[in-house]
């Protein structure tokens, strides 16, 4: 039968301390991808354990790439030095621990083409029994994240998402280098006003070992997402702030006048005064906002051209499957 999905994908799998898993992973990801001519990068994210010995078995595998950071540099790092060497028209992000399914990536592929998908997030809901702790942790970044900013997108922080490379390549610099890159990735696709798909996948026990989210993760991600929506929409929150701060001074300002026949006090002044900077301010932000967005854009198609990798894609047929 012929492959109908071959040269269209790229696996992006960040390895760190994985040892106990990794071959597993390495002998159900690679034959998968070779059977569909697809390639598979593992990012080797500075593991001191026996990780980067069972990936150097690798270099010699066909359609298999393996990228080394000599320090760990985080999970988003990892994803970033992966996603800057694909080039196929899309890519997938997987982790290395076992729980994702390899017959998920051909299911996400096969959906984003047919619905002209910018982002599948591969979701996680009802995937099994969670932790109360972390189900906790992760239902407060949803409701942060959504009040910063209107998203559908129910499992913000999966780590199985496939992108379309054109655009998840021009938004790397704006993402951290910490695990916080699957949330504030997802925030800037729905800023740009791409198509986002959110798809059910499955999700296995972990084999082995532990997961590296802990509560100091949960909260460098709250930073990280307030720090993504000051870039991306500041307004969003200097006018909620600059409106309070009127409001509140002419209330005040209003009440003393009506009820003790006052002046204007100096604090409702100085509350009326809060508000109009804070209004400047989100005005500012947002004229620095849209120019870092254009820059790191502008700036991303003259390295990759400078480089000799820069690729346009040629849109994929949607009956390729029929």
């Amino acid at each position: 039968m012929e492959n109908t999905f071959s040269s269209l994908l790229t696996i992006v799998v960040p390895v760190y301390n994985e040892g106990q898993v990794l071959d597993r992973t390495v002998q159900t990801v690679v034959p998968f991808a070779a059977e569909r001519s697809w390639e598979v990068i593992f990012v080797d994210d500075g593991s001191t354990d026996n990780s980067g010995e069972i990936l150097d078995k690798l270099s010699s595998t066909p359609h298999v790439r393996v990228v080394k950071h000599k320090v760990n540099r985080g999970y988003g790092a990892a994803l970033k030095s992966g996603i800057s060497r694909v080039k196929t028209p899309y890519v997938v992000t997987f982790d290395a621990d076992g729980q994702h399914c390899v017959e998920d990536i051909e299911r996400s592929l096969r959906y984003a083409i047919q619905n002209n998908s910018d982002l599948v997030v591969g979701s996680r809901q009802g995937a099994g029994k969670q932790d109360r702790y972390r189900a906790l942790g992760k239902w407060i970044i949803r409701r942060f994240a959504r009040f910063l900013m209107p998203l559908r997108v129910v499992d913000l922080n999966s780590g199985f998402k496939l992108y379309r490379t054109e655009l998840v390549r021009q938004y790397l610099p704006l993402c951290p280098n910490s695990m916080a890159f699957s949330d504030v990735i997802t925030l800037v696709f729905t800023h740009q006003r791409h198509l986002i798909h959110e798809l059910p996948i499955t999700v296995q026990p972990r084999p082995s070992g532990r997961s590296a989210v802990n509560t100091w993760t949960a909260l460098e991600t709250v930073l990280e997402i307030l720090n993504a929506m000051i870039m991306l929409n500041p307004l969003r929150l200097f006018i909620p702030l600059s409106l309070a701060s009127i409001l509140a001074g002419v209330s005040w300002g209003g009440y003393l006048i009506i009820r003790f026949g006052r002046g204007v006090s100096v604090g409702s002044m100085l509350a009326v005064v809060s508000g109009l900077i804070f209004f400047m301010l989100g005005l500012l932000a947002h004229q620095i906002s849209n120019l870092r967005l254009d820059l790191a854009r502008s700036n991303y198609l003259a390295e990759a051209k400078e480089r000799g990798d820069f690729e346009q894609f040629e849109p994929v047929r949607k009956d390729i499957f029929q």
